[in-house]
């Protein structure tokens, strides 16, 4: 009888730990929103960066609370220095704030922050999909996103899509107290948005939509290549996706470059492989993503970040 209480009592303990899935010790995470960003952050987590899974059944894990409509879109997430994740969203369709909040577990967060960085423009109309990168050589953080701003770039204003017609922005902080004055950081001579950042060896890589929609529509992903992270930024390459695609987001695998996007008409995500930005191979068929995910960020992260989120109930 004893024995039979005894082992009863191990694998009563055991349990727990054999449901939970084999987390190895580097992980990834795609930081997303569902929906219009109403109910604020989801998280997936993959061991190989093609199946993923949605954590805690894919409930929110952030509310929203600040900027002009309370969404959380576009979320965007970076590791500092000291262990702490920051996290960038989109509050509005239209208005002159960015989102922020930081954590250490994707659990507890920091309060959160409408930043305005456009609000020195009068005629800014909107702050799309920031991005945060941190740079070690100047150490701060570099945030940058899309603006329209009314009147700006004549050259490239079409009637389409609203009349908006974005460049790339951008400001740095060093402890998300102060920032420095909103400049003007990529002008590729067309609407662009999504610009996502990263090091690529001695390079960095910066993929962004070339939004367009007149007199002929690409709707696709290019990338340019800089050897700082504040550019020159060169003429990007041509498009190297198909057209109607957008959020770009990249995650080093191997010796292979993954970039997932939002194939948002087809209401599913794709992505592309590269080792040299240069050639590339359609790995869509690969992906397994949650349903509903929209315009997120893929990083890795300590095993035990994903191990203690896929305790939380």
């Amino acid at each position: 009888m004893r024995l039979f209480r005894l082992l009863f009592i191990l694998l009563a303990a055991a349990l727990p730990a054999l449901a939970q899935p084999d987390v190895p010790k580097k992980a990834f995470l795609f930081a997303y929103f569902t929906g219009n960003g109403e109910d604020g952050l989801h998280l997936a987590w993959s061991r190989d960066g093609f199946a993923w899974e949605a954590v805690g059944g894919g409930k929110s894990h952030l509310t929203p609370v600040v900027g002009e409509k309370k969404l959380m879109r576009d979320p965007c997430v970076v590791r500092g220095p000291d262990g702490v994740y920051h996290l960038v969203w989109t509050t509005a369709w239209e208005g002159k704030t960015i989102g922020h909040a930081s954590t250490r577990d994707f659990i507890t967060w920091s309060e959160q922050q409408a930043i305005p960085v456009m609000a020195h423009e009068p005629d800014a109309r909107n702050c799309w999909a920031p991005e945060i990168v941190y740079d070690d050589k100047k150490q701060h953080f570099l945030i940058f996103w899309a603006t329209t701003i009314r009147g700006r770039f004549p050259e490239t204003q079409v009637e389409g899509d609203a009349g908006y017609n974005h460049r790339i922005y951008a400001t740095t902080t060093k402890d998300f107290k102060t920032f420095t004055p909103t400049q003007l950081f990529y002008e590729p001579g067309f609407n662009v948005i999504d610009a996502t950042l990263f090091r690529d060896g001695r390079h960095y890589r910066m993929i962004v939509k070339d939004e367009t929609k007149e007199p002929v529509a690409k709707k696709h992903l290019r990338v340019s290549s800089s050897r700082r992270p504040e550019g020159p930024w060169p003429a990007p390459s041509p498009a190297f996706t198909r057209d109607w695609v957008e959020g770009p987001t990249a995650l080093k695998i191997g010796r292979d470059w993954i970039v997932y996007f939002d194939a948002y008409r087809e209401k599913h995500y794709g992505a592309m492989r590269t080792r040299d930005f240069e050639s590339w191979e359609d790995v869509t068929a690969k992906l397994s993503m949650p349903p509903g995910l929209r315009h997120g960020t893929a990083l890795e992260v300590p095993g035990s970040v994903v191990e203690k989120l896929l305790m939380e109930k």
